[in-house]
């Protein structure tokens, strides 16, 4: 990914629309750059020339290169990740303060982008809890600013930052003239829940654990014992499992879940 091959994709329109997002200095807008449903150059290149950032998501869905990236990341790490690219037109802001659930490598390909940081105000946020905006307050940004970053990096052209997951961050390119345009790759790590997961998941193959619970067995005082029986079931099965062959299995659905939601 180079300048002018983002460039290219926005001039040609040959990204796929629903992979497209414009943002300036707030919420991005999935619907700008559309006529008829499909992505129309001319508009995205005047919403580029009006100073909007221009996102192209989920890479490794549609571009090969950043394809066999994304299965060389997984590969390695056990990671699940995606690719986003970000264009923004010099004196210019896209996305606002917020933080992410998993951690970013932040590659920046052309010119400079400031990243203004911030230490996590929330411990460990995931996918479904503590994200940005589940849990957001109105006097966040308020406070922040007042307070002034924690760290402050002026990211150039073949730098790399590690961005872990609930770092605030404000990236823009408000004091430079030049485009800037940087690959965000997403690396979704696993956690101990997700491995709570792939044990609890063995539990389909059970006959047990498939029966139809009638509409009078979830309700009090039935449900308790529903849930006592359950949970004495599944203390049970997870005892009776083979660890060496449960790490095979499991290590393979690391290398090969995708989890792409964005």
């Amino acid at each position: 990914m180079s300048l002018e091959s983002f460039n290219e994709l926005i001039d040609t329109g040959c990204a796929p629309p629903g992979e497209i997002a414009v943002i300036k200095a707030g919420p991005s807008n999935r619907t700008a750059f559309l006529t008829d449903g499909r992505t129309d150059p001319s508009k995205l290149s005047r919403l580029r020339v009006q100073g909007y950032t221009i996102r192209f998501g989920n890479m490794q869905r549609w571009l090969p290169a950043f394809h066999r990236i994304s299965q060389g990341i997984q590969r390695e790490t056990g990671y699940s990740n995606y690719m986003h690219a970000f264009l923004t037109p010099g004196r210019e802001q896209g996305l606002l303060h917020h933080w992410d659930q998993q951690m970013a490598v932040i590659v920046q390909v052309a010119d400079i982008k400031t990243w203004q940081l911030w230490k996590p105000p929330i411990e460990s946020p995931m996918r479904g809890y503590n994200e940005s905006f589940r849990v957001w307050r109105e006097e966040y940004i308020a406070a922040w600013e007042a307070a002034g970053p924690d760290l402050t990096v002026e990211l150039t052209a073949g730098q790399t930052l590690i961005l872990p997951r609930g770092w605030v961050h404000n990236p823009h390119a408000l004091h430079h003239d030049e485009a800037s345009l940087h690959l965000t790759f997403a690396i979704r790590e696993r956690t101990p829940l997700w491995l709570a997961e792939q044990l609890i998941a063995r539990a389909i193959e059970e006959p047990e654990f498939r029966r139809i619970l009638l509409p009078a067995e979830l309700e009090p005082p039935v449900l308790a014992e529903r849930l006592g029986e359950t949970t004495r079931a599944l203390m049970s099965l997870l005892g009776a499992l083979d660890m060496t062959e449960m790490a095979n299995r499991v290590r393979q659905a690391a290398v090969t879940e995708l989890e792409y939601t964005t």
